[in-house]
C-alpha cells in the first residue's frame, strides 16, 4: 500500500512538474493580438523609398527610419508620408556608415553606424553633431555597433557587435563600464553572442537582444544580471514556439513596459511583460498586409502602436491593439 501511495504521489508530481513545464516553454497568448492599419514603402533609392531598412524611432509627430542599403536616414510623418532625408555613404560628419538601430531622445537621433564603428548624433532636421566611438575593442571603441539606447540621464548603452559586449557611455562618450567578456561569446547569464540591440524600459531597466544566442537578457541600471529568456533555460536553442526566438534581432520598450522583439527568422514580432512572460505574437511570413520577410526592429508609439520595420519586403508596418 505504501509502496502504491509513493508511486502515485512520484506520478502526481511529474505530471505537475510536465505541466509547470508546459506553460513555461509553450505558454499560450494572453492578449487579444494586433490589427494591421497601414503601411508604406517600396524597394527603390528615390524619396520615400527603401533599400534595406533596419530601425525605427519615433520623434513627436516623426517616423526616423534607417535605410541600411542607401546609408541615410529618412523621415516620415505618423501616416507614412515622406518628409526629408539626411545622410549618405562616407566617414565624415553627416555620412553615414550603413546605418543599424537608432534612438530618439531629447530632441537627438542617435544612429549606430555598423561601417564606421561609432555612434552619431544629429538633430532632428539631420545637422550632424557629434561623433562617439573608435574603431577598436578597448573602452569606448567597438566593432561594427548595431544599436543603441539613451536613458533618463543621456547615457548610452551600445549593443558592441563582435566585440559580444554592450557598453555604457556618458553622454559625452566616456566609457563607465560593459556588459560581458570583449570578443568572447557565451551563453552564461551576463554574456553575449552577438547582441544586435538595447532598450531601456520605463523604471530604467536595460534589455539587451542577445541576438545569435536565441534569447532577451534584462539588467538593472547599472548593469547588474537580473534574467533572460527564450527557449528552455535560454541557452541559444532556437524554435518557433511562443517565448522562442531564431535570432532577436530588435528590442523595444512600450509606454507600459512591455517589451516588444523583432524575430527575424520567424518572421514576427512577440510580446512580453516587462518581466519577461509572453503575451502575443504577430506576422508570419508573407508579402501581404500584417505579414513579414525578416522584420528587423519596432518602435511603439503613447498609444501603443507598433512601427515595424519589415526588413525583406522594403517596407514600414503599423499595428494597433485589439480590443476584445
Amino acid at each position: 500500500m505504501r509502496r502504491r501511495t509513493r508511486w502515485l504521489l512520484a506520478v502526481a508530481f511529474l505530471l505537475v512538474a510536465a505541466a509547470w513545464l508546459a506553460l513555461r516553454w509553450f505558454p499560450p497568448a494572453q492578449e487579444p493580438g494586433y490589427r494591421f492599419v497601414r503601411s508604406w514603402g517600396a524597394s527603390g533609392e528615390g524619396p520615400g523609398q527603401l533599400r534595406e531598412p533596419i530601425g525605427v524611432a519615433l520623434g513627436g509627430d516623426e517616423v526616423f527610419v534607417s535605410d541600411a542599403g542607401t546609408h541615410r536616414i529618412q523621415v516620415f510623418d505618423r501616416s507614412g508620408r515622406f518628409l526629408r532625408s539626411f545622410g549618405r555613404e562616407g566617414e565624415g560628419p553627416g555620412e553615414l556608415g550603413r546605418p543599424m538601430h537608432i534612438a530618439y531622445h531629447d530632441g537627438k537621433l542617435y544612429v549606430a553606424e555598423y561601417l564606421n564603428d561609432r555612434i552619431q548624433i544629429f538633430s532632428a532636421a539631420g545637422q550632424s553633431l557629434a561623433t562617439i566611438g573608435a574603431p577598436g575593442s578597448g573602452p569606448g571603441e567597438f566593432d561594427a555597433p548595431a544599436g543603441v539606447a539613451v536613458d533618463a540621464s543621456g547615457r548610452l548603452w551600445v549593443a558592441d557587435f563582435y566585440n559580444h559586449r554592450v557598453q555604457l557611455l556618458a553622454s559625452d562618450g566616456t566609457f563607465l563600464r560593459q556588459l560581458g567578456t570583449t570578443r568572447k561569446k557565451g551563453i552564461r547569464a551576463g554574456r553575449f553572442n552577438y547582441p544586435t540591440d538595447v532598450a531601456v524600459l520605463p523604471d530604467e531597466r536595460l534589455v539587451v537582444a542577445d541576438a545569435y544566442n536565441d534569447r532577451l537578457q534584462l539588467f538593472t541600471s547599472e548593469g547588474r544580471f537580473l534574467q533572460k529568456w527564450g527557449g528552455p533555460l535560454a541557452v541559444d536553442i532556437p524554435g518557433s514556439f511562443n517565448g522562442w526566438f531564431k535570432v532577436a534581432t530588435a528590442v523595444a520598450a512600450g509606454p507600459a513596459g512591455n517589451i516588444f522583439v523583432a524575430d527575424f527568422y520567424n518572421h514576427r514580432v512577440q510580446k512580453f511583460t516587462a518581466h519577461g512572460d509572453f503575451l502575443v505574437t504577430l506576422g508570419g511570413r508573407g508579402t501581404e498586409p500584417g505579414r513579414f520577410e525578416h522584420p528587423t526592429d519596432v518602435a511603439v508609439d503613447e498609444e501603443g502602436r507598433l512601427y515595424v520595420v519589415d526588413f525583406g519586403n522594403q517596407r514600414i508596418q503599423v499595428f494597433a491593439s485589439v480590443t476584445r
